[in-house]
């Protein structure tokens, strides 16, 4: 990846390295992501799961120190039939716009740290597992802002460092009046590959956030740069657009109901072939 920080626009925070070391499963479920309740089956999730094997080594996302170590975290007090099992989260030595950082790290097998201790980022901290509310063995990763509670999330793919040469891609889908589309399927397609990806809308953003500046409804990061096609079926009919996304920044994309996508920068379809003109991924 990146090295952390890293940020090459100005709204742009990955600050973050992956909780999951290369070699495992490091990257978001692609079905349960940030804002979704799987089509109305969970409550909505407030991070992203990465579906390592049992026992792999969890690592500091940044340095920081652990501010909480076991069974509870949701409530705050010990709690053995919490929803995190057990979980570790770390305020970090860095804020965003005056505000702290938090991380967690929860469903763990097992824990190495203890409260108060000073980490490193990449230092391991305890194992996968599947602890507390969780059906099979996986991580579940949360940035928190402003405070170290489950209303103060914010998404974490906008947050860890996109693997080099590729890129993240957020958007905002409303309906023709402004109103954001709940769950809804966004289809994307590689124009080198053919590809697809599927993600969802958030399902509502009262328990979870937007980013302050995007205001996004959705993220999927870990895309490679590259052309790409995306389509969003409303109102019986099928509207595409296409765009080249570029590496290690955030990519966005509105789309307005009837009156189609604005996409940011726009391409022109028969320049896919090649980036834009007057940029390159190394740019």
């Amino acid at each position: 990846p990146y090295p952390a920080p890293w940020a090459i626009q100005p709204y742009d925070h990955f600050y973050f390295g992956r909780p999951i070391p290369s070699g495992e499963v490091n990257w978001p479920n692609p079905r349960y992501r940030y804002g979704s309740t799987l089509l109305g089956t969970e409550k909505i999730h407030a991070g992203v799961d990465m579906g390592a094997s049992r026992g792999a080594p969890v690592i500091a996302a940044g340095d920081g120190e652990v501010v909480w170590v076991g069974y509870g975290l949701y409530r705050g007090w010990e709690d053995f039939t919490d929803p995190y099992g057990l979980a570790i989260a770390i305020r970090h030595d860095f804020g965003y716009q005056g505000r702290e950082l938090y991380t967690v790290y929860a469903h763990l097998a097992s824990a190495s740290v203890w409260p108060g201790q000073r980490v490193k980022k990449g230092e391991v901290i305890g194992e996968v597992g599947e602890t507390g509310h969780a059906s099979g063995s996986h991580l579940h990763f949360e940035v928190r802002l402003g405070g170290n509670r489950y209303f103060d999330t914010r998404n974490p793919e906008l947050w860890m460092v996109p693997p080099e040469g590729w890129g993240v891609l957020a958007g905002r889908v409303e309906n023709t009046f402004g109103r954001p589309l709940q769950e809804y399927l966004i289809q994307i397609r590689s124009l080198d590959t053919g590809k697809r990806w599927d993600v969802w809308t958030y399902a509502r953003e009262d328990t979870i956030h937007p980013d302050d500046y995007y205001n996004e409804n959705f993220v999927i990061s870990d895309l490679p740069a590259g052309p790409y096609e995306i389509q969003i079926n409303f109102a019986g009919r099928a509207y595409t657009a296409q765009f080249w996304l570029e590496p290690g920044i955030v990519n966005f994309i509105e789309f307005h109901g009837r009156n189609g996508f604005d996409v940011e920068p726009a391409a022109e379809s028969q320049n896919l072939s090649h980036p834009p003109h007057g940029t390159s991924p190394s740019d």
